[in-house]
């Protein structure tokens, strides 16, 4: 009984001493250094030179959109570029370099503003706001909205891979939404739509 005994105690020994020696969360032994060391660094920026950084090419894409520049789109799109339209079109980056310099529609203006940057490693998430100046049939149209930019970073700088656009729903002079009027608008689904309930 007592080989039995002494073989529990060196058994449980080691394994009590290293419980005692590891530290309890929130105890006053761990230090506010030791703490922040092994919290997640911050990788969303509203502000900083991340959103600087981003913002210059975004402004340089949309002066080569507003100035028909292949060359300027080219540097800034990376050749798996892939654009969702907020009407739901896709388009590659030779279709848009296509678009832009061959289209009908010389009064297409593009203005983007960065809100928010996630850094993630080699790639980088922009969403901001941005409004399109362009031709819809013979109307000219503002079409506002926010975007999801996703970016590779390559050789250095870096290239946008993916694009999102979502338009906002116009507003009327009270600043409420205006109902819609045709289903054909982006993001249109009937069974919750109040303004098209006697065409389902």
């Amino acid at each position: 009984m007592k080989r039995f005994s002494a073989y529990l105690a060196v058994l449980f020994l080691p394994c009590s001493a290293a419980i005692a020696q590891a530290p309890v969360s929130g105890s006053p032994s761990q230090t506010p250094s030791t703490s922040s060391a092994t919290a997640l660094p911050a990788v969303m920026s509203t502000e900083g030179q991340e959103v600087v950084q981003f913002q210059k090419i975004e402004d340089a894409w949309s002066n080569a959109v507003n100035q028909r520049d292949q060359y300027g789109l080219e540097n800034v799109l990376s050749p798996l570029f892939v654009d969702v339209a907020a009407n739901g079109d896709i388009t590659t980056r030779n279709q848009q370099i296509v678009q832009v310099i061959s289209s009908d529609d010389k009064t297409t203006w593009l203005m983007q503003k960065v809100i928010t940057v996630r850094m993630l490693g080699d790639i980088a998430v922009a969403n901001g706001t941005y409004t399109l100046h362009h031709k819809v049939g013979s109307a000219q149209v503002d079409e506002k909205g926010v975007f999801t930019h996703v970016y590779e970073r390559l050789r250095g700088g870096w290239v946008c891979v993916n694009s999102q656009r979502t338009a906002l729903r116009p507003q009327d002079a009270n600043g409420k939404p205006k109902k819609q009027s045709s289903a054909d608008e982006p993001f249109h689904i009937p069974l919750f739509s109040h303004g098209d309930k006697g065409n389902q």
